[in-house]
């Protein structure tokens, strides 16, 4: 949360609100902090994380959300997520070892992507060649499970915040000339059919695949899934440095904020 940029809330467009503000409370774990007829929006120590507003045409394009990322504040965190998630009979999609990260992938009631993970301090982070290093090995869900305290759980705690998002591009030369080349993103890793941008030296705040969209056109208006993704500045300075950078992109400022949309249609705003 120290870099010059990162990830604040994510706003879905959805269909079921209801359905999708209880599973974002009770499976998830995040406090509800406003409702409203056709939108709530949810979190932890007050900062909205995910934003969910109802109402939306399916999707058109394979563009879109990969998945939102949930950044837990210790592994002891994590592993008492893990015993919730087994007590409830939440389905996980996979459990992986990133070397920089441990993290889990499930899927909400209308196919938004999540992951729920934790970092390992940044002086662990391996690096080859004075690069970053980061793989996908198998996560020991056992062992983590072995580390959840006993009892109900309580939701996910203080100095929980959204650590990164991960979107489906069309082609990934193109996302980074647009989130490293018009915005100024560091260009972390590379992998197969994936990029891996970041502000400050974090793993990534941001990234792009082509694993099911290569070759995806724009997504069409008022589409399900991802509605916008904020952008947060550190302080005036960084805001206004992104603003410009934003403007010059072709970029606009609504009641939101500065904001554009990626090639694809995945619209990101800033925000101090």
């Amino acid at each position: 949360m120290d870099a010059p940029f990162h990830i604040g809330a994510v706003a879905l467009r959805v269909h079921d609100l209801a359905t999708l503000t209880a599973f974002y409370r009770d499976a998830i774990g995040l406090a509800l902090i406003h409702q409203e007829p056709g939108l709530a929006t949810l979190g932890v120590d007050g900062e909205v994380l995910v934003r969910l507003e109802e109402g939306a045409e399916r999707p058109t394009s394979p563009a879109g959300l990969f998945h939102l990322a949930i950044l837990l504040p210790s592994r002891g965190a994590l592993a008492d997520w893990v015993g919730h998630a087994a007590n409830a009979q939440i389905a996980l999609e996979g459990a992986s070892d990133h070397l920089v990260s441990e993290a889990l992938y499930l899927s909400d009631p209308e196919g938004n992507g999540i992951e729920i993970y934790r970092d390992r301090p940044r002086a662990d982070w391996p690096r080859r060649d004075g690069a970053l290093k980061m793989a996908t090995e198998r996560l020991d869900l056992q062992a983590l499970l072995n580390e959840a305290q006993a009892g109900p759980y309580a939701g996910m705690p203080n100095g929980t915040r959204m650590g990164h998002i991960h979107l489906r591009v069309g082609d990934t030369a193109e996302a980074e000339a647009f989130y490293a080349g018009k915005l100024g993103f560091d260009l972390m890793v590379r992998y197969p059919g994936a990029s891996f941008l970041s502000s400050g030296g974090y793993h990534h705040h941001i990234a792009g695949n082509i694993w099911n969209s290569r070759g995806a056109s724009a997504r069409g208006e008022g589409e399900t899934g991802l509605g916008f993704f904020e952008l947060v500045a550190r302080d005036a300075g960084d805001f206004e440095a992104m603003r410009r950078r934003i403007l010059a992109a072709g970029g606009s400022e609504d009641a939101k904020g500065p904001a554009i949309a990626d090639p694809w249609g995945n619209r990101l705003v800033l925000r101090r």
